[in-house]
């Protein structure tokens, strides 16, 4: 009697903790969000997909930094790793009794002083390339308010106008009424910049107030003012 009502306990606890995990995946599955033009992506790791040159300059930058960064880890890490296996006490190794090393400390200075440069040098072209603000088809001034933005183009295509971007009030009142935001929550404005297709944008930021950052992550720039 006692083994028939403890299997049934039992049963009951694996039925309630399914449905646990069924409500759990099904209001997973209610807040599921997809993916938007331009990105964010869904479960995305790498950067966003570049449309421009400068962009694609960093994104380029970022992979080849990224394989310098990984050689060192394996390279300092596996001789760490490997004096410790086989420089171990328990195979009879002995510890090297010395005081310095001058090639030693040399080595460990000018190597890194070397790979630090060489990354720098690398960069240079591309941050240097992401100031040059000569010669652009478009100016335009972006001021940061609390929770907007405004924008006033100064000189090219559109000169004159100016605006006030914040955003979307339909989103808040969705979000107030207890519906599900959408996908572009916090990201909707109700009048977004504009700009011109292949054509060289100077952007000259500034605040109203606080501390604002200005970001476009598929054009590769981010500025805070």
């Amino acid at each position: 009697m006692t083994t028939m009502k403890t299997t049934h306990t039992l049963r009951q606890g694996v039925a309630k903790g399914l449905a646990a995990i069924s409500a759990t995946v099904a209001a997973h599955s209610a807040m599921a969000v997809n993916n938007l033009p331009g990105g964010p992506s869904v479960n995305q790791l790498d950067l966003h997909t570049p449309v421009t040159r400068i962009a694609s300059e960093i994104q380029s930058l970022h992979y080849w930094l990224l394989i310098v960064c990984a050689v060192i880890f394996i390279a300092v890490f596996g001789v760490m790793f490997y004096s410790i296996i086989k420089h171990r006490k328990s195979v009879g190794a002995k510890s090297a009794n010395f005081h310095e090393s001058v090639a030693v400390e040399i080595a460990w200075t000018i190597v890194p002083f070397i790979i630090v440069t060489g990354m720098g040098l690398a960069a240079t072209k591309t941050v240097v390339a992401m100031k040059d603000t000569s010669n652009a088809d478009l100016t335009i001034k972006t001021t940061g308010y609390q929770w907007k933005w405004g924008y006033d183009y100064l000189k090219g295509e559109g000169e004159g106008i100016g605006f006030v971007s914040t955003l979307d009030v339909a989103q808040r009142q969705m979000s107030d009424a207890g519906k599900p935001e959408g996908d572009n929550y916090l990201l909707k404005v109700d009048n977004p910049l504009v700009v011109p297709v292949n054509k060289k944008v100077r952007i000259i930021t500034t605040a109203n107030d606080v501390i604002h950052s200005w970001m476009v992550p598929a054009f590769g720039v981010k500025q805070d003012a």
